[in-house]
């Protein structure tokens, strides 16, 4: 296997994570077995920004629809999202950072008692019953006490999301989860769903994802240095302009990728953009996720969309709908490509996000 250079590892970034369409959980399989959510809808949520690039007809909403058929599970990974069973398996029985009191504990099991009685429930059906209140919640402001008590049982391993309704998480009880036999190789496993989702990664971001573990499983943090270790051990690895890589053993970023002459338009939290110390030493600027800064310091916009044309991301594109019609404005961090092939590739990813969107072509 020869070294690759930063081109090289640019291609197999792209290849490697935008594979040929396939069915929802094969692509799920292949992202790691794991699919950020966000709530955001600009123009439609990042999951289904995510899967519509990788999942044949896939329309937004698809996920949603289809989750309580799918063999997925809504849960906290190293940030929340759609998991597969085998995935989710290696976190549970997943014990807090934040231990609740006896107090705590007791309304928690007055929600617990609740949900066995409904069955399958909806924040508000518990809140009616319990009548537990408000409580500030982590930006500052109130959410209803049960609702935040659903959502750490959910965590803490008590409660499975079943369904939404209206956006809504409902739940139902969870089964025991039994003992992991070898926390290791649960905390391994992790691993290697991180790094086969975000591959080729530098020693940093690498670094960074074993870290942020301790969010997906805290009862096993201890492990956190030896788990880091154990990857690097396993990975292939070179030095590429001054920075260690990593990526599966099996793969060979220097084996000449194809890149198709595609524009795509990517979600904020898309595989090929998520990792930011990644993405500007592969194209040598920053781009910042805006939804959250004020209007005034925005840069790129309020929820601005990383813009690929064939192997690099040039620029970034706003899309709303108004009347029912999809408005883009673009930003290109040099200058748009004069090329015929870029304008036709565009015009065929934005009738393709018309199509995702279900408007008038």
């Amino acid at each position: 296997m020869s070294s690759p250079t930063l081109s090289d590892l640019r291609r197999h970034a792209v290849a490697r994570s935008l594979f040929a369409p396939t069915t929802l959980m094969e692509a799920v399989r292949r992202l790691g077995g794991f699919v950020q959510a966000d709530p955001l809808r600009a123009p439609a949520r990042a999951q289904d920004l995510t899967l519509r690039h990788r999942v044949k007809a896939y329309r937004a909403g698809d996920l949603e629809r289809r989750y309580p058929r799918l063999p997925l599970q809504e849960d906290f990974f190293i940030n929340y999202g759609f998991l597969t069973p085998e995935l989710r398996a290696h976190m549970h029985p997943r014990s807090a950072r934040r231990v609740w009191d006896k107090a705590r504990w007791k309304l928690a099991d007055s929600v617990l008692a609740e949900v066995a009685r409904l069955g399958e429930a909806h924040p508000a059906d518990v809140d009616a019953a319990l009548n537990h209140g408000s409580v500030k919640n982590w930006f500052g402001g109130n959410s209803r006490l049960s609702t935040e008590l659903l959502d750490g049982l959910h965590y803490r391993s008590r409660l499975d999301v079943v369904r939404r309704d209206n956006g809504t998480r409902c739940y139902a009880l969870a089964a025991p989860w039994p003992e992991a036999p070898d926390p290791q190789a649960a905390m391994d496993a992790m691993a290697d769903a991180l790094v086969q989702k975000y591959a080729p990664l530098p020693a940093g971001s690498l670094s960074t994802l074993i870290s942020m573990l301790v969010s997906a499983a805290p009862q096993w943090q201890a492990l956190r240095a030896s788990t880091l270790a154990r990857a690097k051990a396993r990975l292939a690895q070179a030095k590429v302009e001054g920075t260690d890589w990593y990526w599966p053993a099996d793969e060979d970023p220097a084996r000449g990728w194809r890149i198709p002459a595609k524009v795509r338009l990517l979600a904020p939290f898309d595989p090929v953009v998520w990792d930011r110390r990644r993405f500007e030493r592969l194209w040598g600027w920053a781009y910042r996720f805006e939804a959250y800064t004020p209007a005034a310091k925005r840069v790129r916009g309020h929820y601005a969309l990383p813009l690929l044309w064939r192997d690099a991301v040039i620029g970034w594109a706003n899309l709303k709908v108004v009347k029912g019609r999809l408005q883009h404005e673009l930003g290109f961090v040099a200058q748009r490509p004069q090329e015929p092939a870029f304008g036709s590739a565009l015009e065929a990813e934005l009738a393709a996000m018309r199509e995702f969107l279900d408007l008038p072509q």
